[in-house]
């Protein structure tokens, strides 16, 4: 047959892959000004203009976002698989250093105090995704820095951000707009004046050391994260699993019943909302009560209560959320001394559908119908959707050591070239770019599965999705062959997954560069992305933020139907 896949060849991101790859070798610090000319030629969707000397204050927020608030203070950033692997290397008692976290990436992360930062990575992928944001970030650093030498004698830096005026002159000044000034002013909230002062004084001139970039390291590291999920969940191995690769809190939310279980919870979650600057969303509670509008009362709860214990005077409610969930069969296993992705093992007899999200009932039924889990001998094992090729090595990992496997799904983010913000996208056809394999595979989901969850989006089934190496590492003429192709679904990590899955049933190696037929997979096999950016579009999205509360729609939607699906299974098992 002849094959009709993207060939996505880009010479300018080939060379910078192999740029930096090839100073990556090397045991001394790599100068990320080596890098930086290599990175504006490769003529990067999230960074069109980096050439320019007009600031791409875009692509700073996108990488700011995704590094840790450190980041000013920072000359040195080291990279290694494992804290074993930075004590080899001299670097002891990582882990002594304060621990830093980005806002909207998930890598642990560890600063000294003294100009290092050390970052834990998962896989090749994190590689592919911290250079390029690095070398984003220190080229949008320094056209700043560059124009606050020519400030006007009467701006006065340190009142920008409580007068209008001079924030107003400074975005001119700047040449950034003054919607883009305050975004940065709101995201690094008090070190706004602290932060715009060092770049005025500094240039930035960051290096960079890989410590390891073995193959062997990436495995050794996922195989302690593992061993670390079967040492607090004793007998993980021995049951059956449905794995499912999806966030930490809408699974835990609607299966545990937190919300429900406590009237008085809701009512106290509630009252939060009449404290100034929540106006906006205890209208639309009060539009849900009246029913003025079709949101979902469940998950403007999740909403409500995830950000509350984001608050440092709502940490005791997500101590009382995990204490509950324990009581209910869900234990959290957070990552210690690795990579930084949770997991939740869930034991379904454990579960009370008296007090689980009603959605899961079925129409037309009650939580009787569910009654059967307490017979099931089954778990959930829940993982926070790693970056990449991570997915790769963490379903082998425990395909390697897990008993019977019912189901795969995959539950998370994308790009849509075709769709807006909150749509689901459900695949048939995913091209990865790591194995270069286009596969084939039966979606147990379709749109009927989903769309009766989803209020502000539409699904869309059989479509085709593309599993790219980086955020960064993507250009127009990239784009274009993708989008001619009909490949409209972007991600990063289910390509890794379905190279994955064909090693759990066939006796050989994943193949490379060809067309694979996942067809006959012994065991349930769904995806859904929803969808949180749309890089075709000229308007902002979610790259350079989070997903708001009208994002959680697509969220939740995905997960009822997923879990739907493994309630569904698990009847049918039970009952032969």
């Amino acid at each position: 047959m002849e094959r009709t896949v993207p060939s996505t060849a880009s010479d300018e991101v080939d060379l910078y892959l192999r740029t930096y790859y090839s100073l990556l070798r090397s045991t001394a610090d790599v100068q990320i000004r080596t890098l930086e000319e290599v990175h504006a030629g490769a003529n990067s969707l999230l960074h069109p203009k980096a050439r320019e000397q007009i600031p791409d204050t875009s692509a700073f927020i996108y990488s700011i976002l995704r590094l840790p608030p450190c980041m000013p203070d920072i000359q040195l950033v080291l990279l290694g698989q494992s804290i074993e692997v930075f004590g080899r290397h001299g670097f002891q008692d990582v882990e002594s250093w304060e621990a830093v976290a980005a806002r909207a990436r998930r890598r642990r992360c560890f600063y000294d105090g003294r100009g290092t930062l050390a970052c834990i990575i998962a896989s090749r992928s994190d590689i592919d995704d911290v250079i390029p944001m690095l070398t984003a970030y220190q080229i949008e650093w320094n056209k700043l820095h560059f124009l606050l030498q020519s400030l006007p004698d009467d701006l006065d830096m340190t009142r920008v951000d409580i007068d209008p005026e001079n924030l107003l002159t400074l975005a001119h000044r700047l040449n950034i707009s003054p919607d883009d000034l305050e975004r940065l002013r709101i995201i690094w909230g008090d070190a706004f004046i602290s932060n715009l002062q060092q770049i005025s004084h500094n240039r930035c001139a960051l290096r960079v050391r890989l410590l390891s970039g073995s193959l062997s390291e990436y495995r050794r590291a996922t195989h302690a994260w593992f061993m670390n999920i079967v040492s607090n969940s004793p007998g993980l191995c021995e049951h059956p699993i449905y794995v499912v690769s999806s966030n930490p809190h809408s699974i835990a939310n609607v299966l545990s019943g937190f919300i429900f279980a406590d009237p008085q919870l809701q009512t106290e979650l509630i009252d939060l909302l009449k404290q100034e600057g929540n106006e906006s969303l205890l209208a639309e509670w009060q539009d849900i009560q009246a029913e003025h509008v079709l949101s979902s009362k469940e998950n403007f709860l999740y909403y409500v209560l995830k950000k509350y214990q984001q608050t440092p005077s709502g940490q005791y409610l997500m101590e009382r959320q995990h204490q509950h969930e324990v009581e209910y069969g869900i234990t959290r296993v957070p990552s210690e001394h690795y990579f930084d992705v949770e997991a939740q093992v869930i034991q379904l007899s454990l579960l009370e559908p008296a007090i689980m999200d009603p959605r899961l009932w079925g129409e037309n039924e009650s939580a009787s119908s569910l009654e059967f889990l307490k017979d099931s001998d089954a778990l959930i094992l829940n993982m926070d959707y790693p970056l990449g090729l991570a997915a790769y090595h963490i379903l082998s990992k425990i395909a390697e050591h897990a008993g019977t496997i019912l189901g795969v799904y995959v539950v998370g983010k994308s790009a849509a070239l075709n769709g807006i913000i909150g749509d689901v996208m459900i695949p048939n056809v995913d091209h990865d770019e790591h194995s270069r394999n286009t596969y084939l595979f039966k979606n147990c989901f379709e749109a009927a599965d989903v769309a009766p969850y989803l209020i502000y989006g539409t699904v869309l089934d059989n479509q085709k999705a593309v599993s790219v190496l980086g955020t960064f590492l993507q250009n127009a003429k990239y784009m274009d062959v993708f989008y001619r192709e009909g490949y409209t679904d972007i991600e990063m990590e289910a390509g890794s997954y379905l190279s994955a899955v064909y090693e759990m049933y066939r006796p050989k190696r994943h193949p490379m560069n060809e067309i694979v037929n996942l067809y006959e997979v012994p065991f349930d096999l769904g995806i859904l992305h929803y969808v949180s950016d749309t890089p075709l579009s000229k308007g902002k999205n979610l790259g350079a933020g989070t997903l708001s509360y009208f994002g959680m729609d697509s969220t939740y939607a995905a997960t009822i139907a997923a879990l739907k699906r493994i309630l569904h299974l698990e009847r049918a098992r039970i009952k032969l």
